[in-house]
């Protein structure tokens, strides 16, 4: 099993950056795929961000691309997610997770099912 925590997060006004930080321990998660997701109080976790093992591969939601960049250094394994921009509604707690399984489905952006481990949330919250 793979342990994660986060740090990072915090309050920002509109237009301002945050960079959140995933900390991986136990069974190495090199050696999988990463990702960010984030609920909204009321909604359902949404997938942000993802990023292959190697690193070369990234997917993004469609809302934060341009804004929020994924990034993994696997000599520390540990991921990033750099958010600049943020909007009032980039408002939620931020998860980072690792799928523990090999295989990746490129057609779609993945789902919570996707990843077996997780963190226990970083609050963001974007003022107007």
């Amino acid at each position: 099993q793979v342990q994660l925590v986060e740090s990072g997060g915090g309050l920002v006004q509109a237009g301002g950056s945050l960079r959140l930080s995933c900390a991986a321990s136990g069974r190495a998660a090199r050696a999988y795929f990463m990702g960010w997701f984030r609920q909204a109080p009321g909604k359902e976790r949404e997938f942000v961000a993802a990023i292959s093992p190697s690193g070369t591969y990234t997917r993004y939601l469609d809302s934060v691309k341009g804004r929020f960049t994924i990034s993994r250094d696997n000599a520390k394994n540990t991921a990033a997610l750099q958010m600049n921009s943020l909007k009032p509604e980039d408002t939620a707690v931020y998860y980072c997770a690792v799928r523990i399984r090999p295989g990746w489905d490129y057609t779609r952006d993945p789902s919570p099912s996707d990843f077996g481990s997780w963190g226990q949330g970083t609050q963001v919250t974007v003022s107007s």
